[in-house]
């Protein structure tokens, strides 16, 4: 009789490793991330942790025996949720293994705005002391936080620690610790006339494709900075862009981009009120860990004793 398989494409601690095959000590467990390691699996494994690109052709056949699937990161977006919707198969995602280092991230960019970081550092380069105008500071401040979730919530509680107001957006509108005050997604026009900082920590779905438009910006206060950490599809970039040249609000801090590097023309470069990140906001040296000790592990408990994995369960209906 065959034993059952999981393939996970990604390269692990031995002692993480130890602590999977302690749960499954009779499955064959097939672990790397190059390519050679796992090809020849794929087909036959029951569980994957860690979605890679191509691998569909393999895993979504009809002699698949693929049941379940883990994936490594927080966003589903890029996966092919109608085929694994109609083959039944059950999706958890890496749901909040970020919320230390993306919501570091973003307040990082928000004082570096705040407190011209960026322009000292582009001095220092040119060996030039100058003020550069610099007279912001964060304390007391109105945040609002589009996406309320894991991320949401931890950036929510470190802005109480510079006293400052936080409005939530999310589509429930269930309200959250640390939210003074929650508004629905179709509230968000507003909300954003009220804000200093606007941080976008939402998932690319069909509701929040170019959620963020001209509209938007011109909402939002001249003075105000967008922080988008999401996904670049949310935002109409070329909108934001032509917010950013005429003033229409006073600088952008982005993690995340429509097109992916992003492109050596991209205006976004040159602009002296924008920091660009390479979608690093969720790296961090925990990352593995936190994956398999938080997510994979007590789902795959559930998964042996018959049950549905629980934690980080993508509802197909809401494409999260």
């Amino acid at each position: 009789m065959q034993k059952r398989k999981i393939v996970i494409t990604h390269t692990l601690e031995q002692n993480l490793i130890d602590q999977i095959i302690e749960i499954i000590p009779d499955w064959t467990i097939i672990i790397g991330k190059d390519r050679e390691i796992w090809q020849e699996h794929i087909l036959d494994a029951e569980i994957i942790a860690g979605w890679k690109k191509g691998i569909e052709k393999d895993c979504l056949t009809p002699h698949s025996k693929l049941r379940w699937l883990q994936t490594w990161s927080a966003g589903v977006d890029s996966l092919p949720l109608e085929t694994l919707e109609s083959r039944n198969i059950t999706v958890t995602s890496a749901n909040g293994v970020h919320a230390y280092p993306i919501s570091e991230t973003i307040y990082a960019l928000m004082l570096s705005l705040t407190r011209k970081i960026h322009s000292y550092v582009k001095n220092q380069q040119e060996r030039k002391w100058h003020h550069s105008d610099m007279k912001l500071e964060m304390h007391e401040k109105t945040v609002g936080i589009i996406g309320v979730g894991t991320i949401g919530k931890e950036a929510a509680k470190i802005a109480k620690a510079f006293g400052m107001k936080v409005l939530g957006v999310r589509h429930s509108g269930k309200q959250q610790e640390f939210v003074d005050e929650m508004f629905t997604t179709n509230q968000l026009d507003a909300v954003l006339p009220k804000c200093d900082y606007v941080v976008v920590t939402l998932p690319l779905t069909k509701e929040t494709n170019r959620l963020f438009g001209a509209k938007q910006f011109d909402l939002m206060k001249s003075s105000a900075f967008f922080i988008n950490i999401g996904r670049g599809e949310i935002v109409v970039e070329g909108d934001l862009i032509s917010a950013l040249q005429r003033g229409q609000i006073a600088g952008a801090g982005l993690d995340v981009f429509e097109q992916e590097p992003l492109t050596v023309d991209s205006p976004l470069w040159e602009m002296e009120n924008v920091i660009i990140t390479p979608h690093t906001s969720g790296s961090t040296e925990h990352y593995n860990q936190r994956v398999i000790e938080n997510i994979l592990i007590p789902n795959l408990q559930n998964y042996i004793s018959g049950n549905q994995p629980s934690v980080n369960l993508v509802d197909y209906s809401k494409g999260y």
